[in-house]
């Protein structure tokens, strides 16, 4: 009697196994179980929390140090150590969180911590038992790590000069915040395609970067005329939708619609609900950001303004005059900025590539303390502002700073300065980076000590963004290379990434060099820019007039054949921790 062949099984894809996981079990419900892994040791952690579950509660597995090189799948080994960040919804802190940030960091995280480009505070080296500590220890001064990573609405990102700065539209914060508690821990939004992020501000120089943000809200003014006749100014939100960077950089598309103030957080509710329903975002884990539904989808700006009348069930004001974006500005608050209430002001302290210790942050603590009011911001360019500080007190505050090694007055690349985690901790990098940015940052304040423009500097350590060096003015993408029979740590250039006015994702130039040659590279670039630019033309305008062939020429110091940027790893960004 012959029998049929059982059908081989059909093996399970990545996105399908995360999408079966996410319907089992809600993780913010689910932390009592982290604490039975903690009692029971390590090797009692379950793989559906190491590889997904654990992202909710701000937490993923930590690098043994090799990148995705030392790895197989696109992914690095992970050791049993973890990483976790920390929400501060518009980066707003006390010195008594900051305080307990800093203590923490000294007990549990071997003295380490970073600010991230969307205001959170992330550690390294927790070990099991320390997540646990670390959550109860952040719960009792009202903080949390629940929302920092995972397929959830990420931090709340805002002006950290909200309510502070004299040029202003409108103080945000507070529905930044709101927006944040609506949609962190709420059982509706943990299952969402992937991440979800948002940047709320009135802030005129768009210092959130909503041009890159998968919703955000920026203030703007319209004229109406009132029951009397006569004109008035009401102030609302444009809204964009779309954008993001990653391995496919895509600049937020801007919705016909004014968006009252009343109406603001129903908005947000609508438009990450549309999103939660894409079910073919789910197909795929690499493409399941909402820019894909205006990149491969063929949505446009009035298709989704339909949808979210729709789902709000009420037609929306139609938009005022195009906004206007800032031109080619500062946008990161650093220095010493006057504030509306009379007296005060904030200080901003550039923190190179976002890295400080525990004991810096206590510090910081102590002179929020000791010279303002013991309030802090955090920014999404990896910096600190201590803020309601009296005028005659602002020049103390800036020496003590600068002991601290957290300067105040900088060169443009220190202020410019970007860098992603790298290889150091993080499981899909391909390069080193908040050390060789440091490097090179010294190294081109030795060799330009004369620059006088803006730049900004980004380091990313692999395909995936995380260093936005798509938005840079010279964006470095790590891979590896050969040099001299062996392999070692390299960066493909971009440049001319803009926010803005101008903004656009950055030009790949077909040029890379070893991390070693890169500071002579972009020595030779911009002694060209300062020889041959026009009177008044920035690094900006530069690059946009100067074709590829001759920029990469004027990097290598001769005329050379454009290489191919790498493709992503496979499986990169399967669980990409960026922000």
């Amino acid at each position: 009697m012959s029998t049929t062949p059982a059908a081989p099984a059909i093996k399970e894809t990545k996105a399908q196994r995360s999408e079966r996981l996410k319907l089992a079990k809600n993780p913010w419900d689910a932390w009592d179980e982290v604490r039975e892994f903690a009692r029971q040791g390590r090797d009692s952690v379950l793989p559906e929390w190491t590889g997904l579950y654990f992202k909710w509660w701000g937490v993923y597995t930590q690098g043994d140090g090799k990148g995705v090189t030392g790895g197989a799948n696109g992914e690095g080994k992970a050791t049993d150590f973890f990483m976790m960040r920390i929400g501060l919804p518009n980066g707003l802190l006390t010195s008594a969180q900051l305080r307990v940030i800093g203590e923490i960091a000294k007990k549990y995280a071997r003295n380490l911590a970073d600010i991230t480009t969307r205001q959170n505070i992330q550690l390294h080296w927790l070990t099991l038992s320390g997540l646990v500590e670390v959550v109860d220890a952040l719960t009792a001064v009202g903080l949390s790590p629940k929302g920092a990573c995972g397929d959830v609405v990420r931090n709340v990102t805002g002006c950290p000069l909200a309510g502070l700065d004299n040029h202003e539209i409108v103080d945000s914060s507070p529905l930044a915040v709101q927006i944040a508690h609506h949609l962190t821990a709420n059982p509706e939004f943990y299952n969402l395609p992937r991440k979800f992020k948002i940047s709320v501000t009135g802030c005129p120089i768009w210092c959130t970067y909503p041009e890159i943000n998968d919703l955000a809200l920026t203030a703007i003014k319209r004229s109406v005329i009132g029951t009397d006749g006569n004109g008035a100014e009401e102030i609302g939100y444009t809204l964009r939708v779309g954008g993001g960077l990653s391995t496919e950089p895509h600049i937020a598309e801007r919705i016909p619609a004014f968006i009252r103030q009343d109406q603001a957080l129903a908005v947000v509710d609508a438009a990450v609900r549309i999103f939660r329903e894409q079910t073919d975002l789910r197909e795929n884990r690499t493409r399941a950001r909402i820019k894909y539904l205006f990149m491969r989808h063929g949505w446009t700006a009035e298709s989704f303004l339909a949808a979210l009348e729709e789902k709000l069930g009420y037609k929306l004001d139609p938009s005022p005059a195009a906004d206007q974006p800032p031109a080619d500005i500062y946008r990161d608050h650093i220095g010493i900025t006057p504030q509306r209430q009379p007296g005060l002001s904030a200080v901003g302290a550039s923190v190179l590539n976002g890295r400080l210790s525990g004991d810096q942050l206590v510090a910081l603590a102590d002179l929020a303390d000791k010279y303002g009011n013991g309030h802090l911001r955090a920014t999404i360019g990896q910096n600190i502002l201590i803020v309601n500080v009296p005028h005659v007190q602002t020049a103390g505050l800036v020496v003590e700073l600068n002991t601290l090694g957290l300067n105040v007055d900088v060169s443009p690349f220190w202020r410019g300065a970007v860098a992603c985690t790298g290889t150091e901790f993080c499981k899909l990098a391909i390069a080193e980076t908040k050390g060789f940015n440091t490097w090179l940052v010294s190294e081109l304040e030795e060799r330009l000590p004369g620059f006088d423009q803006q730049i900004r500097l980004h380091v990313t350590g692999c395909t995936n963004s995380c260093g936005q060096h798509w938005i840079a003015d010279i964006g470095l993408e790590g891979k590896k290379i050969k040099k001299d029979g062996q392999v070692v740590d390299a960066f493909f250039f971009c440049v001319g990434g803009s926010v803005g006015k101008y903004a656009r994702p950055a030009r790949p130039l077909g040029y890379r060099a070893a991390s070693e040659d890169v500071p002579a590279a972009i020595e030779r670039l911009l002694n060209v820019y300062l020889a041959e630019r026009n009177e008044g033309e920035d690094l900006r305008s530069y690059f946009d007039r100067t074709d590829d062939d001759t920029l990469r020429a004027q990097l290598a110091g001769e005329i050379i054949d454009p290489v191919e940027r790498d493709a992503p790893p496979v499986g990169a960004g399967r669980f990409a921790p960026g922000e």
